[in-house]
């Protein structure tokens, strides 16, 4: 996985995806505290928290966060930027904890990373096992469907006078992200692997974790989700209870 501690490290991924900042995250947060109708007080995992845009919102609305990411860097940025939080740098392929927390969220595609794609069975296993019986485990990803007919082979991107350009495939049931990055001449070059899951492949992963799938939508504000025109799919699951 060096190219996802390489790129997500970088001050290069914070640009390019700039625009995935606090005021992007806050409907998520928002939405899923007034849907789930979640007290303040509730302890709230945040997997693939990256620099805690979402953490901030739930730290907002009353909640007790903890986030983890496998980038030391952007655990930093959080830390700094959030100090009500508890961040931590881990492998989400290991467990975090059991009868834990009253939501997992693991949001913004920050799943199916590894070269092996069972690793996403352990890291839902683990968010499920993270779970008190009863609290909700919201997993929200790219909806390939739509990824694999509209896919831009090539874009080129400037941010703060910083050039991206970006390649687009699918090789083997992952979308294949290549990224050329040229600053001021000085040129250096990037990649994000991402596994292609379906949408019926993601709902069977979570209830083979365990997760009873109450509904699935797409981004906010959470319209039910459309196989052909969805840009997410966003599995809302809870932990039976006992």
């Amino acid at each position: 996985m060096t190219w996802f501690t390489n790129w997500f490290g970088s001050p290069y991924y914070k640009l390019l995806y700039g625009h995935r900042n606090e005021q992007d995250a806050r409907p998520w947060v928002e939405g899923i505290v007034r849907h789930l109708a979640i007290p303040k007080g509730s302890r709230v995992l945040d997997l693939g928290c990256g620099r805690g845009r979402h953490a901030h919102w739930f730290i907002e609305a009353g909640m007790q966060v903890t986030g983890l990411d496998l980038s030391p860097e952007s655990i930093a940025e959080a830390r700094a930027s959030e100090p009500k939080g508890e961040f931590h740098v881990q492998d989400m392929r290991q467990p975090f904890g059991v009868n834990t927390f009253d939501l997992v969220v693991c949001l913004f595609t920050s799943l199916g990373y590894g070269e092996d794609r069972e690793d996403d069975q352990q890291v839902l296993n683990n968010a499920l096992a993270a779970l008190r019986p009863g609290g909700w485990f919201i997993l929200d990803f790219m909806n390939t469907v739509r990824i694999q007919k509209g896919l831009v082979p090539a874009e080129c991107v400037l941010a703060q006078g910083v050039r991206f350009h970006v390649m687009r495939e699918i090789q083997d049931r992952t979308v294949v992200k290549l990224i050329d990055v040229d600053d001021g001449g000085a040129c250096s070059t990037f990649q994000e692997r991402v596994h292609a899951w379906l949408p019926e492949e993601l709902t069977t992963l979570v209830a083979r974790a365990g997760g009873q799938v109450i509904h699935v939508t797409d981004a906010p504000p959470f319209a039910p989700f459309d196989r052909e025109s969805s840009d997410r799919v966003v599995i809302w699951s809870q932990r039976p209870t006992l």
